[in-house]
């Protein structure tokens, strides 16, 4: 069971999870062993709750194919097991991310204070700039 939080839990038969070689330079190991970890979780399938699924499907992620799978590809460790945790961690924070539920905004206006020290940094900028200028040239 991968668990999410104290409500959610995944088993762990919904995430496939491949073992391939992993990419780029890395010596005699990286030809011969199948270190990188490739992750795929089916979000239709899965026993997650309704509303998680569909927070899911809507994220514009790139780990989230069109198809609704999340594919995780994890190689940075050198050994498959801590590739596969790294990938079981990343699928968990994905899930968590949506979870979290967005504190709404509103618009409020400038207060009168803060309107009055705009203007008097204004005011003070162009004091400057003015001394900055050759004598002579007043408009």
């Amino acid at each position: 069971m991968l668990h999410v939080s104290s409500r959610v839990s995944i088993p762990l038969h919904e995430i496939d999870l491949h073992a391939v070689r992993s990419q780029g330079p890395g010596g005699q190991n990286v030809n011969k062993v199948s270190t990188a970890v490739h992750l795929f979780f089916d979000i239709r399938a899965s026993s997650l709750p309704e509303v998680y699924k569909q927070k899911l499907l809507e994220k514009k992620d790139r780990r989230i194919s069109p198809g609704g799978v999340v594919i995780i590809k994890s190689q940075q460790a050198r050994s498959q097991e801590a590739n596969r945790e790294k990938a079981l961690v990343r699928l968990k924070d994905l899930i968590k991310e949506v979870m979290q539920v967005q504190k709404s905004r509103w618009a409020t206006s400038p207060t009168r204070a803060s309107k009055e020290r705009r203007l008097q940094a204004k005011g003070s900028r162009s004091q400057t700039k003015k001394f900055r200028r050759p004598p002579g040239l007043d408009d």
